[in-house]
């Protein structure tokens, strides 16, 4: 058995066997707060830029505007829609030429907490993230060339990148750009949720039921993978790593983390979904084929812990899962820079 595959379950069986029996809200709330955190009501210190008030508005106008797209017609928010989720509600996103991505969106949403972004994990923060999806030629198929053109031919996205980036001699540079769209991006955090609450000391912050799904979560292993502030997106794990699903759920050609380490151990290794908002960002895995919730539940516990729930424990999950829906980032969409002779056409699909 492959290492990575070893340490997994063994990490599984260590917590199932050590789980206690939980007698009262104090004593669920003392073991929940071993494996979680609660989402800050700001947003966290970024550890290479600056959240200032003129960088994320910048980075707004950036996240909104589909001429960063060679189209015209694709811009962040239209995989990320903020109103969603912070996904697009599709098994896989629509691209360049209409053509179909090859995984689902994962939402935006607290992805500031995340130990890296995408699925496999090859964007180490938000920055590197922002820079993929605009030059994937499935996606918004661009290149950073044609971004600082784009900018650089209207006077607002001038001044707004001179105010936001002040002292830079040439402050419109696709790292820029990124960085801009980083910063808005760590500000959409969803904060007190009624989970939220209940670690901070809310005794009837969550129904009964809500929290036996606490209990089953904890007793059952599932916080072998999903824990810290973001319920998961903070490490790796094979994806079957008792059985695994059908390929209708796990496509064989898919292989995950290998595609960026090529390392026999991370085939069909993928970083762990976080779980915050996962009642409202259907369809669930990277393949996006699975879009109830109580199935989902039902699939990992088979193909990750091996064991076969009964349908109240499955409820009482879901019932959980669903107190981690914090307060939604309402964005007013912004005022955009308007076009000059200068600025590129789109081209057409």
């Amino acid at each position: 058995m492959k290492r990575t595959l070893v340490v997994a379950l063994a990490a599984t069986t260590a917590l199932v066997a050590a789980a206690p029996v939980l007698a009262d809200d104090a004593e669920l709330r003392a073991a929940a707060k071993e494996s979680f955190e609660a989402i800050p009501m700001q947003a966290p210190m970024l550890e290479n830029n600056v959240l200032s008030r003129d960088r994320i508005d910048l980075g707004a106008m950036l996240f909104f505007d589909p001429r960063m797209s060679k189209s015209g017609l694709f811009s962040c928010q239209s995989c990320h829609n903020v109103g969603l989720g912070g996904v697009d509600g599709l098994e896989t996103s629509v691209g360049h030429g209409w053509q179909a991505g090859p995984r689902n969106a994962p939402t935006m949403l607290n992805a500031v907490f995340n130990i890296a972004q995408f699925w496999d994990g090859r964007a180490a923060d938000l920055a590197e993230q922002a820079k993929g999806p605009v030059q994937a030629g499935v996606e918004m198929n661009n290149t950073p060339e044609q971004v600082v053109a784009t900018l650089t031919s209207m006077p607002g996205y001038v001044e707004a990148f001179q105010a936001s980036f002040p002292g830079e001699n040439d402050p419109i540079t696709f790292d820029n750009f990124a960085k801009a769209i980083e910063a808005f991006e760590a500000t959409l955090v969803t904060p007190n949720s009624k989970f939220d609450q209940f670690l901070m000391g809310q005794d009837g912050a969550m129904s009964e039921q809500e929290k036996r799904g606490l209990a089953a979560f904890m007793d059952k292993g599932c916080i072998a993978c999903h824990n810290g502030i973001n319920i998961g997106g903070n490490g790796y794990y094979p994806f079957g790593l008792i059985e695994k699903p059908g390929a209708d759920v796990l496509p064989e050609d898919d292989r995950g983390r290998f595609a960026v380490t090529e390392t026999a151990d991370d085939e069909y290794v993928f970083r762990a979904a976080p779980l915050r908002n996962i009642a409202i960002t259907a369809p669930y895995f990277h393949s996006g084929k699975v879009w109830d919730l109580k199935v989902a539940v039902d699939i990992m516990a088979e193909s990750q812990l091996g064991e076969k729930l009964d349908d109240a424990t499955l409820d009482d999950i879901v019932a959980f899962l669903g107190t981690l829906t914090g307060e939604q980032p309402e964005v007013v969409h912004p005022i955009l820079p308007v076009r000059t002779a200068t600025t590129p056409k789109p081209a057409p699909m």
